[in-house]
């Protein structure tokens, strides 16, 4: 029924005797109403708070703008999300081609949502209701809070409250900040007086501003324009106070103006994450879609989502700067109801696609003594070697999975997040291995070379060496027929091409013919983007190589296909070029006469 879900047209708010609402909340993807993608979470999150809540999905953002007028001025506020993607990324590749598809848009049609679909929604509704409050938030406002570079314009652009003209910005996981923002407001507060709300960001005159004492301030953006050194130390301190417990507030000058970013709430505990998965989603695609299939949903429509964080630190992700690096898990219980509400499901054949998280191996893992936690400025728990007070108990994972696996409803519970392989025990890996496994197993070692990885924060090789030997071994040992699935990156700071030859040398030594497989992509707000625009390491400030053109880029990229004939002459005239025949011989031998 209609009804089930949160309203998103004026005959839907007429079914249930609305006049207006509350809150009106624009997202840039399809209206799924499920608990992996935030436009519902945050919807259904503020129906629980008992307001009237209504979505407006991928508006027509072209001539007469009536889908945003369409429900009229809510009550208290907007609110905007680009979408579970930032959307210059879901728009682009590497290469800065246009994609021909969106798989959250219905039939994954392309152009249906704005290139920078924060701003553009944001300039609409400030022009069309300029004294309504206006909240931003998603993972593209939450990624470009502060000074970043953008790879599609290959420049560096201010907080996205300077271009999208938004009264405040939420990073991260919303749900808390968005309810104190609601029910503040709700209390009759003014948007201009919400400054001391956690997890949240917003702009001032720079004159008018009295903050904390302790008070981080950084450099400008003018003078990130000027000094990439000054961007990169920037960033350096905005990851320090992203991975800390005790954060302090942030704030950058822009022109007049001074955005103030508020330190984050304290990791969810498990009853507030438990709460959120319990909302009445009805798991599926507004009956808009009727007849259309969404490939997003698809995806994770029999998957299972049991904690949300990751202390992995990689240079080149986003999860630890969004959702934290401390693990916030769901109880077991929680776990088991969602699982009983997919197996309802009358499209359910008994195999859920993922138990998993951003990092799968990672669940209910936390600090032994919490204090260090406290005064500790890691930005990873795993690297250069795993932090000595992790707790590094697999006993609450494996519980879950062989519980699940006696449910009667379930012939197979695969996992299809990622994993680390250098946070393992034999117990885990054969559980893995022999019960999870779809046939074929996804790991990322993302390089071989051990500068390069030391410089993406990731394990040594020979971690992946040692795991791959035993996944064979134990594939051997039972008869089974499964392969494991490397992911690599080409063209990442720091990566030559003499490195990309010793890549394509030691899979080939592994019998590995790569097939999952990428060209390194800047997104914003992540040290390896710092690097690429930088060309140094913000906490050396050591000079480091990047491979910036579409040339270099491609002379990379090849040496994954050392095994396509077509590849062959050019790997062989690029190794040439650069003195490297040694390398040549042990990658492609030439036949001796």
């Amino acid at each position: 029924m209609l009804t089930d879900f949160l309203p998103t047209t004026r005959k839907e708010l007429d079914l249930r005797g609305w006049d207006t609402v509350d809150v009106i909340l624009f997202s840039g993807d399809a209206y799924i109403d499920h608990p992996s993608f935030g436009a519902a979470v945050i919807g259904r999150t503020l129906e629980a708070a008992g307001l009237r809540v209504a979505i407006i999905p991928q508006p027509d953002w072209h001539g007469d703008l009536r889908d945003f007028r369409k429900l009229g001025t809510p009550r208290l506020f907007f609110a905007i999300t680009a979408g579970s993607m930032d959307s210059m990324v879901n728009h682009y590749t590497a290469n800065r081609r246009r994609r021909s598809n969106d798989a959250y848009s219905p039939d994954g049609r392309a152009g249906l949502r704005p290139d920078n679909c924060t701003i553009v929604y944001s300039k609409i509704l400030k022009q069309l209701f300029p004294n309504v409050p206006l909240v931003i938030g998603g993972i593209e406002a939450s990624m470009r809070r502060l000074t970043h570079y953008d790879y599609w314009a290959d420049c560096l652009k201010p907080s996205i409250l300077a271009d999208s003209g938004a009264d405040l910005l939420i990073y991260g996981m919303g749900e808390q900040a968005i309810l104190d923002i609601a029910q503040r407001l709700n209390n009759g507060e003014h948007i201009d007086a919400l400054t001391d709300i956690p997890q949240t960001a917003y702009q001032r005159p720079t004159a008018q501003l009295s903050l904390p004492p302790d008070t981080i301030r950084l450099a400008s953006f003018e003078q990130c324009q000027r000094d990439k050194i000054a961007f990169a130390e920037n960033f350096r301190l905005i990851e320090e106070q992203s991975n800390r417990y005790d954060a302090k507030t942030l704030t950058e000058d822009v022109a007049e103006q001074t955005v103030v970013v508020n330190p984050p709430y304290p990791p969810m505990t498990t009853e507030q994450i438990d709460r959120s998965f319990a909302l009445p989603y009805q798991r599926q695609p507004h009956p808009k879609y009727k007849g259309k299939t969404i490939p997003a949903f698809d995806m994770i429509r029999f998957s299972v989502n049991m904690h949300r964080g990751c202390f992995g630190g990689c240079a080149f992700c986003t999860i630890s700067a969004h959702q934290g690096k401390f693990i916030a898990s769901r109880s077991k219980q929680s776990i088991l109801d969602e699982i009983e509400k997919i197996a309802a499901d009358p499209d359910f054949k008994g195999y859920l696609s993922d138990l998993g998280g951003p990092s799968a191996n990672m669940y209910a893992m936390h600090g032994i003594d919490t204090n260090k936690c406290r005064r500790c400025r890691r930005h990873t728990c795993l690297q250069p070697t795993i932090c000595p007070n992790l707790n590094q108990d697999f006993g609450p994972l494996l519980d879950i999975y062989r519980t699940v696996d006696k449910l009667p409803y379930i012939k197979k519970a695969f996992i299809g997040s990622g994993i680390r392989y250098d946070l393992m025990c034999d117990e885990y890996a054969r559980q893995l291995i022999t019960r999870h496994v779809s046939g074929r197993l996804k790991v990322a070692p993302e390089h071989t070379s051990e500068h390069v990885l030391k410089i993406m924060r990731k394990p040594a090789f020979s971690c992946f060496v040692k795991f791959n030997q035993l996944f064979n071994d134990i594939n051997d040992e039972l008869q089974l027929n499964q392969q494991l699935i490397p992911y690599f990156i080409s063209s990442h700071p720091g990566c030559t091409i003499e490195d990309m030859a010793e890549l394509a040398i030691q899979t080939k030594r592994l019998h590995f013919e790569l097939e999952q497989v990428q060209d390194f992509t800047p997104t914003p707000m992540t040290l390896s983007t710092v690097m690429y625009y930088s060309g140094i390491d913000p906490y050396t400030h050591q000079k480091v190589y990047v491979a910036r053109s579409k040339d270099d880029k491609l002379a990379q990229r090849q040496f994954f296909f050392w095994y396509k004939p077509e590849y062959r002459q050019q790997i062989l005239r690029e190794l040439k070029k650069i003195g490297r025949n040694d390398l040549a011989q042990k990658l492609l031998p030439q036949k001796r006469h």
